[in-house]
Parts: structure tokens; C-alpha cells; sequence
């Protein structure tokens, strides 16, 4: 569920639902997805959420990939753990996790406007034998799990801490780490210190050496949090975590305004604290600039609840995008490989492509059929005309389409190696092996009927090797564009683009397939043959050969387009960035040669059947507004405003 998707489509018909209804149907989709074979290769596929070292932190014994949390708060069932694991979290918060079970009949609001929920207990859990025994299983993921433990609502200070300790003995086989949630309004500042200190040498007098993070409410006051942090020995606690909500009269708000507070005892906490100390920020993330803004003031790592629901799943990559991009721009960057390392070959496969493409335009679009064509046939093509005269027109239309989409395969190639493959954009990478070897593949469906084309032959030689060479060295740079950092209305818009062009994607991918097993199957369909005013049987008993010589038309076509799909999905799934005008461009002019092949064509031999064009006129709409829609998003510069929830 990638954010073109959620915003657009699914948000609006979760929200229409109860809370708890639109979480619990979430979860469990994206839970049974994940359990699915290919389920989680699905999840990575759709965010492409890649790794890079400049994100991860080794503390603790901790090997942490990403500087991004999930609060334990939004999947407290742990029903979609191995699918949430996927979206670019670092580190997985469990609970909060009391001894007994947590329950509560009141609903779940929304405010919409403040980008808030409003839950009536913030304690809910399954209690810690339950949470034990799901931990217990195979969770999916290898990522740290890290325990909040709080006592029972209503217990004295010596019974909390004596839950709290039992808490700790419990878990601790399965735990990173453990947030201790002990602060409580109605114990004294001493009190509270001394059982907090009594805690931790518990823990380490049972062997518990994981570390100890201070758990502190986020409306935890000011004053008191000065009082804390001075009364208390901070020795052996490995940092403290801001918790996400505030309490009010109605419940416990978890939003968008909790960034202030985050941001208020963050400072305090940095400029009074060891410096080794971890601060996390679970508070009011909804935005990557959000993070930034806790990053800046000396938040370590964050922790996202309110925001994943209200901004959408592909948070938190944004989010750890926009801090690659932080880390990296005062960085010297690396030299750019020469032409010849990988990329430039790429370029010349997508050159040769589109020479190839425009000769073999030019010869559809006048002689139609070669000489190696008609000594296969034994047959002139003045013969072929004698004998149907819609037959040279029809395969004339099979063969400009194909050569249309030749010239937009080599553009989109030639385009992602000088913007993508030279800068070490692994998604480029992947977009183009993906593409090249379904498109080298599909050449033996020219095989299909035993029609041996010596031209496509010739250009698969001349072609494979640039497709080796530019993909024999294996990249992986971040990226230094600055992504996007504001849920902004060209934000939004750019969402509906990027699914227009997904849609695209897997529309052509469609087609692609449908014309290839119709070509190598029952090379026609009934529209072809009302144009063609035939039957199979008539066309094929015009000459012994001419049947394989069409579906070698058409499949060679379904497999090109099926190539083009790939590229073009890829890019739609991974390759869209704020600022890019490059991609625009790309799009742009990959999209006109086979729009522009396949209305052309038909005008001119006169297929003008409504059900048979209705694909391409689909396809046109979607390739026109998707455009339209990603045109301010990709050509705008970024500007930092105030204005960042103008949604």
C-alpha cells in the first residue's frame, strides 16, 4: 500500500469507516500479504526501500539500518509486523506490554483537521503472556524489538515496580532493548527517582544487560522533566524516549501538534544529558521536514504513529531519503564512472534501439515485408494484395507498433543509463535489468511458429553484449537530489500522477502478454478478422507460411511491449523525485513514439474499430493526465514554507 496508492484511493475509503474497523482491515491485509509466498518480495518490490551504510548505527549491540521506529501503539495485536517491517524501519517498538490484558469498549476518533487520533486508553495491549507467545513465533523480520513495559492503571509505586521487574524477567530472552514506562503524575519526584534507580539495578542484578531506555510522557511537564533529569543518576540508562501523547478530557490525542513538545524536551534533553545518550521522538512525525526538525535540535532516532496513518506507508523511507540526502550533501561526491565502466553501453543499446526502431518505421511504412520475408513465403507481396488487400495494411500495423515501441524502449534506456545508471541509482539498475531481460527473452517468441527473422537475430547479437557490459558492475549511490519534505498539494497531486503511470505500467504490461500468447496462440482476434474480412482458416490457406509469419509479428510485439511496460512501471514505482525534471522529460518523450505509432498506423490503413482502440485510448488519457498531474512536482523547485499542510 505505497503512498499513490493509500492517498489516493485508500485513505479516503479507510477513513470512512470507524477506526478500529479501517485499522483492523489494514493490518490484516498487509499481514496476510506478508505471510503469502512472494508476499514480502510484493511489499519491497512496491517501496523499494533500499540500505545504505551512511543510515546505520551500531549501538548497543544493536545493528540499526534504519534512524526510523514504529510506535507500539499502531499495530498493538502484532498482526502486521512482518509487512510494516519492509516500509524502512530500523527498530520495531512492542507495547506498551502490562502483565494483564488492557481492553477497551470505546471507539477510536479521528480529527481530521489537526491530523490527530484520539484514543480513550493508551495502554491497550493483549498482556505480556500473550504478546510472549507471538513473539515467540517466526515474526518475519529480524528487526530489534524493543519492550515498553508499564504497570497496571491504579497501582501503588512498590506494586509498579515489582510488575515492572517481573515485566523485565519475562521478557528479556526476546527483547533489543526496553523502554521503562514508570513515570506516574501521582508519585512524588523522589519516590518516582528512587524506583526508577531501584529498577535498573534489578535488572542488572538478574544479568539484564539490555539497555534501559527512560520512557517520558509527551505532555510530561516542563518543570518536571528539569526536576527528573537533575534528581535522577542517568548512569547505565542508554537514552529516553518522548512518548506521542497527550492527554486530554476525551482521551489521549496522538497528532500532528505533538512536534512542538517533541521538539521542547529534545532540546532540553541534548543540552543536560550525556552526550552518548539516545534521544528518540515518537511525537507529531508526519512530514520528513518534521524529522529533520527533531534531528536538528538532537533527536537521535524517531519513532512514527499518527504520521504513517494520516501521511501514508512510504513515510518512512521518505524520511530516511531525506536524511541520506542531509548527510550527504556536504560530502564530496563520487567520481562519475567513464562512459565505457557500465552506463555508456546502456546509452548505445538505447541509441541502437531507436535507430533500429526508425528503420524499421520507415520499411513497415513503405515495403512493408523484406526480401527474407518473401523467400520464407515463396510468394511476392503483390501476390499477398491479390489475395486479401487488407493483409499487407494489417501487417504493416503490427510491425509500425512494434517499431514505436523500439524508439520509446531506447529512449527510456538511454535516458535512466545518463541520469539513472551513470549516478549509481540502484532502482535505475533495477528498472533496466528487469526491462532488458524480459525484452532479450521475448526474442523467442519469434520462434513460436518456427519463423526464424534474421534481422532481429542480427540485432539481439549486436544488442546483448551493451546490455552485459552495462549491467556486469552493481551500483548503489545515494542519491544527491533532495527529495521531498512537505505533504504539499504538488505532493498530492504528484501521488495521483505516480498511480496514473503505475496503472500505465501495468495496463501495457497486459496488453503486452495478451498480444503475445494471442500471437503464438490464435494469432488473431475477432476484430482483426472483421477488418480483414477473413477467416484463421482462409488466411492460413492463402500460404502454408503466412500464418507463422504474422504471429511472429505479433508476438515479437506483445514481447517488446511487455519490455516497455517493465521500465516504465519501474520508473512510476521508484523513480518519480521531486525536482527531477529529467523524469518528466522521460516520460514525456518514452510515452509519444508508441502512442504516436499505434493511432498513426490505424488512421492509415483504416482499422478504426471502437472495442480494438479502446485499450490505446485508455492508455493515452491515463499517459496524458499523469503528466499533467506530475508536471508542478517535477518541475518546481522545492521552497521550505510554513505552509506545509496546505492539503
Amino acid at each position: 500500500m505505497p503512498d499513490w496508492s493509500y492517498r489516493t484511493l485508500f485513505r479516503p475509503a479507510l477513513f470512512s469507516l470507524p477506526s478500529k474497523v479501517a485499522r483492523d482491515i489494514t493490518l490484516q491485509a498487509m499481514g496476510t500479504l506478508s505471510k503469502m509466498p512472494w508476499g514480502s518480495l510484493v511489499i519491497r518490490t512496491l517501496g523499494h526501500m533500499e540500505s545504505y551504510p551512511i543510515l546505520e548505527t551500531n549501538r548497543w549491540e544493536m545493528l540499526l539500518q534504519y534512524p526510523v521506529g514504529l510506535s507500539g501503539n499502531l499495530d498493538i495485536h502484532g498482526r502486521a509486523q512482518a509487512a510494516l517491517a519492509q516500509f524502512g524501519f530500523g527498530f520495531i517498538e512492542i507495547g506498551p506490554v502490562t502483565l494483564e490484558e488492557v481492553t477497551t469498549d470505546l471507539p477510536i476518533q479521528r480529527d481530521l483537521t489537526n491530523e490527530a487520533i484520539l484514543y480513550p486508553c493508551s495502554i491497550v495491549n493483549d498482556g505480556v503472556e500473550t504478546i510472549i507467545r507471538r513473539v515467540k513465533k517466526k515474526q518475519g523480520h529480524r528487526k530489534p524489538l524493543l519492550f515498553r513495559t508499564r504497570h497496571m492503571p491504579g497501582k501503588s509505586a512498590e506494586e509498579a515496580l515489582s510488575e515492572h521487574q517481573s515485566l523485565l524477567l519475562k521478557l528479556s530472552p526476546f527483547a533489543s532493548g526496553f523502554y521503562i514506562d514508570m513515570i506516574d503524575d501521582r508519585w512524588s519526584m523522589d519516590r518516582t527517582t528512587a524506583f526508577l534507580q531501584n529498577l535498573l539495578q534489578h535488572a542488572r542484578s538478574q544479568s539484564i544487560v539490555k539497555p534501559m531506555f527512560l520512557y517520558v510522557p509527551l505532555d510530561y511537564p516542563m518543570e518536571s522533566l528539569v526536576l527528573l533529569l537533575a534528581n535522577l543518576d542517568l548512569t547505565g540508562w542508554a537514552g529516553i524516549v518522548i512518548g506521542d501523547s497527550i492527554r486530554s478530557e476525551q482521551g489521549y490525542i496522538v497528532g500532528r501538534e505533538g512536534k512542538a513538545h517533541s521538539i521542547e524536551k529534545a532540546r532540553y534533553i541534548r543540552e543536560h544529558t550525556p552526550k552518548d545518550w539516545a534521544i528518540i521522538a515518537t511525537g507529531g512525525i508526519h512530514q520528513p521536514q518534521d524529522a529533520l526538525d527533531l534531528l536538528e535540535v538532537g533527536t537521535d532516532y524517531v519513532q512514527l504513529h499518527s504520521g504513517l496513518v494520516y501521511s501514508g506507508p512510504g513515510l518512512p523511507k521518505r524520511i530516511n531519503e531525506a536524511i541520506i540526502y542531509e548527510r550527504v550533501r556536504e560530502t564530496d561526491p563520487a567520481q562519475l564512472p567513464s562512459f565505457w565502466k557500465s552506463w555508456g553501453w546502456m546509452c548505445l543499446l538505447g541509441i541502437g534501439m531507436m535507430i533500429g526502431g526508425i528503420i524499421a518505421w520507415f520499411i513497415a511504412a513503405t515495403s512493408i515485408v523484406l526480401p527474407y520475408d518473401e523467400s520464407f513465403l515463396q510468394m511476392k507481396k503483390t501476390m499477398l494484395s491479390q489475395m486479401n488487400s487488407h493483409l499487407l495494411p494489417f501487417m504493416s500495423h503490427d510491425r509500425i507498433t512494434l517499431a514505436g515501441t523500439m524508439i520509446s524502449l531506447g529512449i527510456m534506456y538511454f535516458q535512466l543509463a545518463q541520469y539513472g545508471l551513470r549516478k549509481g541509482l540502484h532502482w535505475a539498475q533495477t528498472a533496466l535489468l528487469a526491462s532488458g531481460i524480459v525484452g532479450f527473452c521475448s526474442f523467442f517468441l519469434y520462434l513460436g511458429y518456427g519463423y526464424f527473422d534474421p534481422l532481429h537475430a542480427l540485432a539481439a547479437v549486436i544488442l546483448l553484449p551493451m546490455f552485459v557490459l552495462a549491467m556486469r558492475v552493481k551500483v548503489n549511490e545515494p542519491s544527491r537530489q533532495q527529495p521531498n519534505l512537505y505533504n504539499d498539494r504538488k505532493w498530492l497531486n504528484a501521488q495521483w500522477g505516480q498511480l496514473l503511470f503505475v496503472v500505465l505500467g501495468f495496463a501495457l504490461a497486459i496488453g503486452g502478454v495478451t498480444i503475445s500468447v494471442v500471437g503464438i496462440t490464435h494469432i488473431f482476434v475477432s476484430t482483426d478478422l472483421t477488418y480483414l474480412h477473413s477467416t484463421h482458416d482462409r488466411i492460413g490457406n492463402i500460404n502454408s507460411h503466412l500464418l507463422p509469419l504474422i504471429a511472429h509479428d505479433r508476438a515479437g510485439f506483445g514481447g517488446a511491449l511487455f519490455s516497455d511496460a517493465v521500465v516504465i512501471l519501474a520508473t512510476a514505482l521508484w523513480g518519480i523525485n521531486q525536482g527531477d525534471r529529467w523524469m518528466w522529460w522521460t516520460l514525456l518523450a518514452g510515452g509519444l513514439p508508441g502512442f504516436l505509432a499505434a493511432f498513426s498506423v490505424h488512421i492509415m490503413i483504416g482499422y478504426f474499430d471502437f472495442w480494438h482502440l479502446l485499450p490505446a485510448y485508455f492508455a493515452v488519457v491515463v499517459y496524458i493526465v499523469g503528466l499533467i498531474l506530475l508536471y508542478p512536482y517535477l518541475h518546481k523547485e522545492r521552497k521550505k514554507t510554513a505552509l506545509a499542510y496546505d492539503l
